[in-house]
């Protein structure tokens, strides 16, 4: 089926005439996890630059409070592991992918322990292994409780500005990548010192998610969806874009949204309406422990329902000795006016992560030759429609790790000059309009006529990185007529077999919908 046009890039040309030049064997776009860890796979491979638009450690990964899923216990397989994953996922995850991602997962972990990340260990020097949502075993593993994120590029970052193969630049942003055909040579950045078009043989995207373009967000401001904007305006395919997850327990009060961990959950917290009644189990035999898009949805029905801005999330029937682990996360709170010893927490959701990007094989390549992507940046087809608690992470370092493997063996491609296809980014004002809209129309409730609207209004607005990764959403969300995961359609609120596929972007092609397996 195919459902008219793609978003259009509207490319926009004010920069081509004065950039520098630079030669490396690998360019790597993006600090978080995959970018960080793919740059250490090639590090022995050749030379390395590795550009941020922010400092090194600000990222999702770095803001992830929740762990790392492997199936460590003896009670626990990596098969699953992956029927929880193909479960939540809701008949979209890519089998093959999943299986990939279930059977590494243990040696990641090895490996990251091998890299000095401390793991939480219980009395017995043993993993502690957590439960979250959607999972049916023990097998999240933490470090520093809720800081898990924090603590694993805080353990990687001194390998990766200690190794002499790798040159990072912060405060550069990739504004267009090089291209010659069906061929990624590098990519045209904006530094601080001006335009340089860096040239490599390989080139990674690991630029994350954009959940950063919603008004509310667990996402730090440079979560906008660079690498996707890039890749698709290069040629390259997108997928999944409609399929925006929603963590339903961010702390209600402030910007940006402070993420509760799911990890509370697993251990007992509850979730309360401000009538005072335990609402989970009315929506999902699973309770609180139900899937995200599940529990987000219902505390927003619970919110509309009773008129508040947030429910509550009760640690009342979480045993004593289960809370230490989380006394970081709970000073936090305290500094933000709640003690959660003595009050229950007011949570709301926010947007947290986008199922969809750059459509990849199993070995990270996109469609473009010379280009990659892993992280959030990419869709691997792991997540379907719904992710998993606590795969993002692992999905970094899985597929980061089959993408450097893949990158390191491309040989050189003698190419022509290769002018960029540049794209500015939105101001201020613009992109807190943007966010707005994207929370009102294309959020975890959607319809056709706020859907239609929002179209019209990022066409209406400057071309930019931003417009072009919203308009792929809400004409993602537009076009697929049914509600499964992360997408939820009030006017079509049930899954249909007819949709049982992945809708497809390609520049200048119509939207159309393809099976994986």
């Amino acid at each position: 089926m195919d459902f008219g046009p793609s978003p259009e890039p509207r490319e926009s040309r004010p920069e081509v005439a004065a950039a520098a030049s630079a030669t490396f064997d690998f360019l790597v776009v993006g600090s978080g996890l995959a970018g960080i860890y793919v740059a250490l796979r090639l590090a022995d491979r050749g030379r390395v630059l590795l550009v941020t638009k922010a400092r090194l450690d600000v990222s999702n990964s770095a803001w992830a409070q929740g762990g790392i899923a492997a199936a460590l216990d003896a009670e626990d397989a990596p098969a699953l592991h992956g029927e929880d994953t193909l479960r939540a996922g809701r008949g979209l995850c890519k089998q093959s992918a999943v299986e990939l991602l279930v059977q590494d997962a243990p040696a990641r972990i090895a490996e990251l322990m091998e890299l000095g990340v401390p793991f939480d260990l219980g009395p017995d020097g043993r993993l502690l292994l957590g439960r979250e949502g959607g999972h049916l075993r023990r097998r999240i593993v933490h470090a520093h409780g809720a800081a898990t994120g924090y603590a694993v590029v805080e353990a990687l970052l001194p390998h990766l500005v200690e190794h002499p193969g790798v040159t990072v630049w912060e405060g550069a942003r990739a504004v267009g990548l090089l291209v010659d055909g069906p061929c990624c040579h590098g990519a045209r950045v904006q530094g601080p010192d001006g335009l340089v078009d860096v040239r490599a043989v390989a080139t990674v995207l690991a630029t994350g998610g954009s959940g950063g373009l919603y008004v509310r967000t667990t996402n730090p401001a440079t979560a906008t969806g660079d690498g996707i904007a890039l890749a698709y305006a290069a040629g390259a395919t997108v997928a999944d874009m409609e399929f925006v997850q929603f963590h339903p327990t961010a702390f209600a009060l402030g910007q940006p949204a402070f993420l509760l961990s799911e990890a509370l959950r697993g251990e007992g917290a509850q979730l309360w309406n401000s009538r005072g009644e335990r609402f989970m189990p009315r929506y999902d035999p699973a309770a609180d422990l139900a899937p995200r898009d599940v529990v987000a949805r219902a505390v927003m029905a619970e919110m509309d329902a009773t008129g508040a801005d947030h429910v509550d999330l009760r640690l009342d029937a979480v045993p004593t000795d289960a809370l230490s682990p989380f006394a970081p996360l709970f000073d936090s709170l305290r500094a933000r006016g709640v003690d959660p010893m003595a009050a229950p927490i007011p949570v709301a959701p926010a947007a947290h992560f986008c199922m969809g990007g750059v459509v990849v094989d199993l070995d990270g390549a996109t469609s473009v030759r010379g280009l990659f992507a892993c992280g959030e940046v990419a869709c691997t087809g792991v997540h379907g429609a719904n992710r998993l608690g606590s795969n993002s992470l692992l999905e970094c370092l899985v597929f980061g790790h089959r993408a450097a493997h893949a990158a390191a063996g491309m040989e050189p491609v003698r190419c022509a000059a290769a002018v960029p296809a540049v794209l500015p980014t939105l101001g201020a004002p613009e992109r807190a309009a943007l966010g707005e809209r994207l929370a009102r129309q294309a959020g975890i409730v959607r319809r056709a006529d706020g859907l239609a609207d929002a179209r019209r209004g990022i066409e209406a607005m400057p071309p930019s990185m931003e417009g072009l990764v919203a308009s792929l959403i809400v004409r993602g969300a537009e076009v697929r007529r049914e509600s499964r995961g992360g997408h939820f359609r009030a006017d079509y609120p049930v899954e249909a077999d007819t949709w049982l596929g992945h809708l497809v972007a390609r520049r200048g092609q119509p939207l159309h919908l393809e099976s994986w397996s």
